[in-house]
């Protein structure tokens, strides 16, 4: 059940991944991420009174908080990437380096994996030299090395995240989702206000960046009831599958280009991930 839980949940990130690209392009980014919290804050706050929970536990809340923080320097640098720069390659790579700081920390914990989960942590390595493969010239190489930047700091941001919620208790509900999204959105505004940005989003962006917000808000409780009853490595792994979703719809809607050696990548880190998830 862990496992569908967090497939599910890779889908819902995938989606919302996208959209918050789609909507960053259009308008002020800190505008479409402060839009897209204040909306999964509500989704959170919806379902906390839909669930009926008590108050919280101070360590709950903290955990939560710590959550929000980190996983808005994720958000940030990975909407940031998807907006400016190469998605075949930002979403790959913040899922691969978001999923192997779980996986440390599950295996620091006690938790072993399999033969298979080995073997598809090993794919992961060369996946993302691949990822990063450019044929091209100077320009196309700093471009390469940009998108990389995104991914690898996203995916720090999101590691963190995903570990921070995993030690919340299962009587908390959902008070560290909204712990996290209150610490998010105080970040995001007061980046704004210290870069004196006015709060603007465009007609077109309005609609993808609820989307967004809902949709991250869903994964988000998907994740925190995979790792109640399942494995905090496998879940992060599983979880770390959302580029499929995000790269499969720039395709489509975008008409993005994946040059074979990075679309060998992607099968290639993909193929990790679900060994890992094979119990």
């Amino acid at each position: 059940m862990a496992l569908v839980l967090a497939g599910f949940a890779a889908l819902s990130y995938g989606i919302a991944d996208f959209c918050g690209g789609f909507a960053a392009r259009k308008s002020r980014l800190l505008s479409v991420l402060v839009l897209s919290q204040l909306l999964g804050l509500l989704v959170a706050l919806a379902g906390l009174a839909l669930l009926g929970h008590g108050l919280p536990d101070s360590r709950d809340l903290m955990w939560g908080f710590l959550a929000g923080l980190t996983g808005s320097l994720g958000l940030f640098m990975l909407y940031g990437g998807l907006a400016k720069s190469i998605i075949a390659i930002v979403s790959p790579t913040s899922a691969v380096v978001g999923a192997i700081i779980p996986v440390l920390l599950g295996t620091l914990l006690g938790e072993r994996p399999t033969i298979c989960a080995a073997i598809g942590s090993a794919l992961c390595l060369p996946a993302i030299l691949l990822l990063t493969w450019e044929g091209g010239g100077e320009r196309d190489g700093k471009s390469i090395r940009a998108a990389l930047g995104y991914g690898v700091l996203a995916g720090l941001g999101f590691g963190v995240f995903f570990i921070s919620l995993s030690r919340t208790s299962p009587g908390a509900g959902l008070w560290p989702l909204v712990a996290a999204r209150t610490a998010s959105i105080l970040a995001f505004a007061i980046a704004m206000a210290v870069s004196r940005q006015p709060f603007k989003v465009e007609r077109a962006s309005i609609a993808p960046t609820l989307l967004a917000g809902s949709a991250d808000m869903g994964a988000n409780i998907l994740f925190m009831l995979a790792c109640q009853s399942g494995m905090l490595s496998l879940v992060a792994i599983v979880t770390s599958l959302f580029p499929a979703p995000t790269v499969l719809l720039a395709r489509i809607f975008q008409h993005q280009r994946i040059p074979p050696a990075r679309l060998a990548g992607l099968a290639l880190a993909l193929t990790g991930i679900g060994l890992i998830s094979v119990r």
